[in-house]
Parts: C-alpha cells; sequence; structure tokens
C-alpha cells in the first residue's frame, strides 16, 4: 500500500472536503481517501502509485489546488494490521 499526502489550496469547509475526496475517488481506484480543511490536506490510501500530475489534474478539476505532493509506503498497525497478513 502507499501513502500519498497532497497539500490542498482553497478548502474551507467540509463541503470542500467531500468535493475533493469525490473527485479522486471517481478518478482512480483508492482504498481510502480523507480530507482536512484545517489541515490543508488530503491523504489518499492505494495500492498502485498514481501519477502526481494525474492526482493535480483531478483535484483541478474539483476547483482546488495542490501545492505538494509526497508518497510513502503505507502498512496498516494494530491488532488487525498484523492478522491481515
Amino acid at each position: 500500500m502507499i501513502r500519498i499526502i497532497l497539500g490542498v489550496e482553497g478548502m474551507a469547509c467540509g463541503m470542500c472536503e467531500a468535493h475533493i475526496n469525490e473527485a479522486i475517488r471517481n478518478a482512480f481506484p483508492v482504498k481510502k481517501v480523507t480530507s482536512s480543511h484545517t489541515r490543508k490536506q488530503t491523504i489518499i490510501l492505494t495500492e498502485q502509485d498514481i501519477p502526481e500530475q494525474e492526482l493535480k489534474g483531478a483535484v483541478a478539476k474539483a476547483g482546488y489546488d495542490v501545492v505538494s505532493v509526497s508518497s510513502e509506503p503505507y502498512e496498516k498497525k494494530g491488532l488487525f494490521g498484523r492478522l491481515v497478513r
């Protein structure tokens, strides 16, 4: 699994978060996506890496600007993470 962290400008409320989450879910096969307007951040969990330009394009179509992109390997932690292997 890969965790992709986007810095997003333009979010002002929970509805903005929902718009970004929906845009990403509709454009890519993701496991989970969450956004926070207070942190100005969207976190995506996915099996496959998503090209940065495609992510920026999907978020831009929703009316927001991606200002940073980073990714890292993600391993589920906790009791259930150890059981699922």
